[in-house]
């Protein structure tokens, strides 16, 4: 799936803060494509939440992403903040 869509970016976000946002949005394109380790995603979550820092931000790049990727942001933020596993992998659902 990766590559056939573009990421939802502010254009207000310095060079480095687009990099943190896609490194997460590539996060979540692993947990369902290939599985990533649950710290990983935890890592890159508290750098996007730097960028993102509020609820609306993040629901917002979440929609968007969901909309042109078909996978969820806060579905794998969740399961890694629920599990105890190392390795996550999420299933893709509705397609």
């Amino acid at each position: 799936m990766k590559g056939n869509y573009s990421y939802p970016l502010d254009p207000s976000w310095t060079t480095d803060e687009i990099v943190t946002v896609v490194t997460m949005l590539r996060t979540v394109e692993d947990a369902y494509e290939t599985g990533v380790a649950r710290q990983q995603v935890l890592d890159n979550y508290r750098k996007f939440k730097e960028v993102v820092p509020t609820k609306a931000g993040e629901k917002r790049v979440g929609r968007q992403f969901a909309k042109l990727s078909g996978y969820q942001l806060y579905d794998v933020v969740k399961t890694a903040k629920e599990s105890t596993a190392k390795k996550i992998k999420l299933e893709v659902s509705g397609r």
